[in-house]
Parts: C-alpha cells; sequence; structure tokens
C-alpha cells in the first residue's frame, strides 16, 4: 500500500476513534444515545479493520480502551483486577469453532449497569460500578435498596460477585408514563437504570425498582484462612451455589459444539416476551481452569464470548409518516413503509424517534428505505438509499390543530404540542384516573376513553361520574353491549367511595405518588380543606416529600382551573376518614415490615392499610429502627428473617401481631 493510502487510512481511523469515542462517553457516562447500536457496531467494525490492514492501533481507539472515567460526586475506588469487555461475534458457526470439544453456558447478555458486590461475614459490605473498568463508583446504599438483593446470605465468608443492575421494559414505561415533563422523559431502560444506580439520593434508587442479575462470581473464600470455595472449576456450580444463597442469576443453558445452535434459538424465541433488556448472548466456557489458562487480551478475556444478534435488513419503501401526539405533549413521528418479513414476523412501521433522526435519516416520501428490528424487537430505520430529504414537520397537531414548535431536548430536537388542553394529553390523565391504585375504575381502558372523550363525553374528571345519563349513546358505540356497558357504571359507583390518598394519587400531580399522597393526608388528618390549603414551604416540612414535590403539590392546588375541576370531582365523592382505633397501640412513628403470605388478609396492602390507620408505616426491609417483622413462618431463613435475628428485632406471626397491637381489631 503505498504512502497516500496508509495517511488516508490512518485519518479515517483517527476520524472513527473521536465520533466512537464520543459515543461511548455519552452512552457510558452521561446517560444519553447520540447514535443507534446498530450504527455504532457498523462504524466500531469499520475502525477494527483499518487497524487491521495499517497494522497502526491509534492511542485512545475504542477497540482497545474500556469505558470511560465516572462523572458523578460518588466516592471512587479502584477494581482490584480490570473489568474487561467481551470480544463479539454475530456468527452462529464461529460460537461453535469458539467452543470446540468443551462444554460452556451460554447466558443472557442483560443491558443495564454492571455492579460489583461484596459480602463479608454473610452481609452486604460494599457495591461498586463498573465505572471505566478500572475505577467505579461506590453506591453502596443505593445497592441495598435494589429489589429482590440480599442484604444477608447463608455464606460467612467472603463473597465477590459481578452483576448487572436492570429496569424492566414495564417498569421503564410506568415510569415513564408517570413523568409529566416531555423534557425529562427517558430514553431508554439502560439509560434510566445508569443514572438510577447512580443517584446521591438511594429514595430515587428504590423508587425505580432497580434489580440486579448476577452473571458472575468473582472470589468466595473463607473468612479466617483465606482458602477458595471449591466449585471443583465448574461455572455452573458457582451458579448453583449463588441461587442457594438468594441471589436472581442470569438464565442459562448448559451447551456443546452441537447444542449450541439450537439453544441460541431457544432463547432467540423468548426475545419478544423478555422483560429485562438484553443486547444479545454470552458463552462461556464451564471449565473455569481451561479459561483462565487461556489468559487474556489487552482488552478481552479468552474466556467468555458475546454473540450479538445479526440485524435482518429488508429493502422497503417509505409511504408516509404519522405523528402521534403523546399525553407529555411531545409528537412522535411513525415511518409507515410497504410490508416486509423481519425475524419471521410482518413488520409496516417503525418509530423514528425525533426530528433529529427525521434530518439525519434525509427521509422522505417514496425514498427507498432499510429497516430491521434492534435486538430482535424493535423496528428501526437503518439506512435511507434515496435520501431525499424533503419530510414536511407539521405545523399543526393531529389532534387538536393547535401550532407546534420543535424544541431542543438533551442533543436531539423533538416536535411538541404547544396547547395545554390537547385531548391527547388528557388521554393519559384520564386513564392514570381510573388505575387501580388511584380510583379503580374496571372497564375504562384506555381505548375505552379515547372513544368516550371523542365522543364529547368526557372532558373532566367529574364527568365519568355522569356517565350514566348518557347510556344509549355509549350502548350505540363500537364493542358496547348491555353487560358491559351496565358494568362499567356499576364499577363507576362503586368508585364513589374511596380514600383521600387514592383520590389524591388520581389527580397526577406530577411526582405525587400513592404513598407521598398518604404521607400528605396523614399529616394533615385527612382534612382537605388543610390539605388544599397548605402552602409548599409547609408540605416540604413533612418527611418524604421534600421540596421539589412540594412545590408541584402547592402550585396544583392553587391553580384556579384545577381548583374548579376539583371543586365538582369532590361533589361525586364519599371520602373515607380513617377511623382512629381507641384502646390499641398507638403505632405512630412505629416501622413494620410484612413478608410471606397471610391469612387474615387477601394481601400485604391490605395488612399495611390497616397499620397506616393506626399511625404505623410498612417499609420494604428490616432496619435496626424495624419495629418488628410479621411473618407466619418465623422460623424462615429468608433474608428478612436472617436481618431481623441479627438486629435483635421481633417476629411475631400475624395472630401474635394483631392480638399485641391490635385488640380491637375483627378479624
Amino acid at each position: 500500500m503505498n504512502e497516500t493510502g496508509v495517511k488516508s487510512m490512518l485519518d479515517r481511523q483517527k476520524e472513527l476513534t473521536d465520533i466512537l469515542s464520543e459515543a461511548s462517553r455519552a452512552y457510558y457516562a452521561e446517560d444519553r444515545e447520540i447514535m443507534s447500536n446498530f450504527e455504532y457496531d457498523r462504524l466500531y467494525d469499520e475502525l477494527l479493520s483499518l487497524e487491521e490492514k495499517s497494522g497502526t492501533v491509534l492511542a485512545g481507539s475504542p477497540t482497545v480502551n474500556v469505558g470511560y472515567e465516572p462523572v458523578t460526586s460518588l466516592p471512587k475506588e479502584r477494581h482490584p483486577s480490570p473489568m474487561l469487555s467481551l470480544n463479539k461475534t454475530k456468527s452462529r458457526e464461529e460460537l461453535r469453532e469458539w467452543l470446540g470439544d468443551k462444554e460452556g453456558l451460554l447466558s443472557w447478555k442483560e443491558d443495564g449497569l454492571t455492579v460489583v458486590l461484596t459480602y463479608e461475614n454473610g452481609s452486604l459490605e460494599k457495591a461498586v460500578t463498573r465505572g471505566n473498568g478500572e475505577v467505579g463508583e461506590v453506591i453502596t446504599p443505593n445497592a441495598k435498596t435494589f429489589k429482590g438483593l440480599p442484604l444477608m446470605i447463608p455464606y460467612k465468608g467472603r463473597l465477590v460477585i459481578r452483576g448487572e443492575a436492570v429496569i424492566t421494559y414495564s417498569d421503564f414505561e410506568k415510569i415513564n408514563e408517570a413523568t409529566p415533563d416531555a423534557d425529562a422523559l427517558y430514553k431508554n431502560p439502560r439509560n434510566l437504570c445508569s443514572g438510577s444506580v447512580r443517584a446521591l439520593d438511594p429514595r430515587v434508587t428504590a423508587a425505580r425498582n432497580v434489580r440486579v442479575i448476577i452473571f458472575s462470581l468473582v472470589e468466595a473464600s473463607d473468612a479466617e484462612t483465606g482458602e477458595a470455595h471449591d466449585f471443583a472449576h465448574s461455572f455452573e456450580n458457582e451458579f448453583i451455589f449463588l441461587k442457594e444463597q438468594g441471589f436472581t442469576t442470569v438464565e442459562y443453558r448448559r451447551v456443546t459444539a452441537d447444542t449450541v445452535v439450537d439453544a441460541i434459538g431457544d432463547f432467540e424465541g423468548k426475545i419478544k416476551d423478555n422483560d429485562i433488556p438484553s443486547d444479545g448472548l454470552v458463552l462461556s466456557y464451564d471449565d473455569l481452569a481451561y479459561a483462565a489458562s487461556l489468559g487474556r487480551t489487552a482488552k478481552f478475556p479468552r474466556g467468555a464470548i458475546a454473540f450479538k444478534w445479526a440485524d435482518e435488513n429488508a429493502e422497503t419503501v417509505l409511504r408516509s409518516v404519522e405523528w402521534q401526539t403523546s399525553r407529555t405533549g411531545l409528537i412522535n413521528p411513525v415511518a409507515v413503509f410497504d410490508t416486509v418479513e423481519l425475524e419471521g414476523t410482518e413488520v409496516r412501521r417503525a418509530s423514528v424517534h425525533n426530528v433529529s433522526m427525521i434530518r439525519q435519516l434525509k427521509l422522505g416520501i417514496g425514498d427507498r428505505i432499510k429497516v430491521f428490528k434492534a435486538n430482535m424487537i424493535i423496528p428501526q430505520i437503518s439506512e435511507n438509499l434515496t435520501g431525499s430529504d424533503n419530510l414536511d414537520i407539521p405545523e399543526v397537531c393531529p389532534v387538536c390543530g393547535a401550532g407546534t414548535e420543535i424544541r431542543k431536548q438533551v442533543d436531539s430536537e423533538v416536535l411538541m404540542c404547544t396547547s395545554p388542553d390537547c385531548p391527547a394529553k388528557a388521554l393519559k390523565a384520564f386513564v392514570h384516573f381510573t388505575e387501580r391504585d388511584a380510583m379503580n375504575i374496571e372497564g375504562l381502558s384506555e381505548a375505552t376513553l379515547e372513544k368516550l372523550i371523542a365522543a364529547g363525553l368526557i372532558k373532566d374528571f367529574h364527568d365519568i361520574y355522569h356517565l350514566g345519563e348518557h347510556r344509549e349513546a355509549i350502548l350505540g358505540m363500537e364493542g358496547f353491549k348491555e353487560k358491559s356497558c351496565d358494568n362499567l357504571l356499576s364499577s363507576i359507583e362503586k368508585s364513589r367511595k374511596t380514600a383521600i390518598p387514592r383520590m389524591l394519587y388520581s389527580l397526577g400531580i406530577p411526582g405525587i405518588g400513592l404513598a407521598g399522597a398518604k404521607l400528605i393526608a396523614a399529616h394533615f388528618s385527612y382534612d382537605m380543606d388543610a390539605i388544599r390549603k397548605a402552602g409548599a414551604e409547609e408540605l416540604s416540612e413533612i418527611e418524604g416529600i421534600g421540596a421539589v414535590l412540594a412545590g408541584a403539590f402547592s402550585e396544583y392546588m392553587s391553580d384556579e382551573k384545577k381548583a374548579r375541576a376539583l371543586d365538582a370531582l369532590l361533589k361525586e365523592l364519599e371520602l373515607e376518614i380513617p377511623v382512629k382505633h381507641e384502646g390499641a397501640a398507638d403505632l405512630t412513628g412505629m416501622a413494620f415490615v410484612i413478608t410471606g403470605s397471610l391469612i387474615h388478609f387477601a394481601n400485604r396492602s391490605d395488612l399495611k392499610e390497616l397499620i397506616e390507620s393506626y399511625g404505623g408505616k410498612v417499609t420494604g426491609s428490616v432496619t435496626s429502627k424495624t419495629e418488628c417483622l410479621i411473618n407466619n413462618d418465623p422460623e424462615s431463613t429468608s433474608s428478612k428473617n436472617q436481618t431481623a435475628r441479627k438486629n435483635g428485632i421481633t417476629i411475631l406471626s400475624e395472630d401474635e401481631f394483631l392480638a399485641r397491637y391490635m385488640p380491637d381489631h375483627q378479624i
């Protein structure tokens, strides 16, 4: 190759290094995405190919560097040994060859934030993020709020394990649904999880339902002698041990070269129903001694390899773009194209996300485009072969006709509806109003509400309680018959009698969940007048509320339009005031934990509400401040029972608890 060719190749390497490094910094350190995984992989593979051809690897190349420096103010800690990335392939045949005559474990490659957990004498002592692979951030208080993570385990030696902190797709959708500000919507579960795990306030982590899936064991040794626990050099034995300690481990299959391809197919079939974000699979040798003997490269260990789904692309023609207004006012573009088959299903629509992506793809009606399914689930446009770049951005909202405007959201441009009264915005508010933890109205699905709003039968919350006056009109709507209509009206009537916290939660006040509504209601002794007149300063003094939530609540209650709507709603309701139980122990300030199955109550929520009516509160984990643990199996070896015994916390059965604290309660 001549000098000019080499120089051109190195120039491209420098360009790709800069582009990919910025994309990685945004993704790993700043919890934002500036390019798709598809585009990142394409550029990464191009850089790797150029490095092989030129024989030169530049300093700072993402093919040799791992991650980026932590950027939060959390304490930093150096890992005892570097946490390396995995080499990857999209070839199933390459996995067969890689495995050879050895047996391996094939597992999900979860897509979240890697954490290292250290247990000493059976107790969780430390949690550190992966960080840049060499230095991570200490997030121990946050890890102690991870859903389902044992705080105490039977093994009393030193245990160091690695796992992926994740937020499920279903929890991600709920969190975004509860986010009123379009600018604050989260782009994907991975970004939300990263920010949640590294939050400075553990309450933020706890509220996000972060859970951790364990994928490897680093060390298990006797606390006194330091002797390593014997797993017979088997990776699977380590997983079995970790499950016995109460950990949730990654789903895996034991495979050989003859079975690995079929096993990949089995995982492939589970993708559409998998609630945990995943970006591929991991194949590891089961023989740990053999894996260790292979050593490592500068970036990759040789004992494991990642498999990424080969994106199946299909060429088609863009026929139109639909613009859909969400409850936040964000107007999302959806591409509609000639039907193609991808991963065994027919696809004719794909989200384009925002205005920036429209412009980046240079879309125009009639363009020839390539589409694929990201992680074999989400249809996306990978490439525009025509690039006419003449798609018009709507100047009016497709739902209400109000003007639109393009706004900057982090590094992207988004289209917004400017009308605060857009029916599309109201739809999600009504959906929230009818939810189980709110007014609990069965039969008012989002589709049904959409029909009723479009028919002009519902304009505000109180209108729901007058739907009986429109029975004939409802029966004339598609999908309604006598029985379904009567069931709906009956459910509405039943919902008139409700608790004040449920009603407050149903209003959809930004940031005010059911727990916050309960705190506010109890603080003002369930006096609605006092609740509505409360100022932000007084509200912020309530433990668990804080200045931001207090401001949002006060602002809602002082808004004249919302106040009139609330007046109308309250006329339709019968608010229940908790009965003060005389002669029973005062539970004010006492914290209880409930675990296991119950006998006298349908579920834990019912017992929780009873305890709260006595002034007590129910928490999710046992601490030194816990009054008692309620468990009908006091001899259980569950983590909560073990923590209670360690801290000298009383464990009472359901009957013992009721007899001691609520002797007047009729079962």
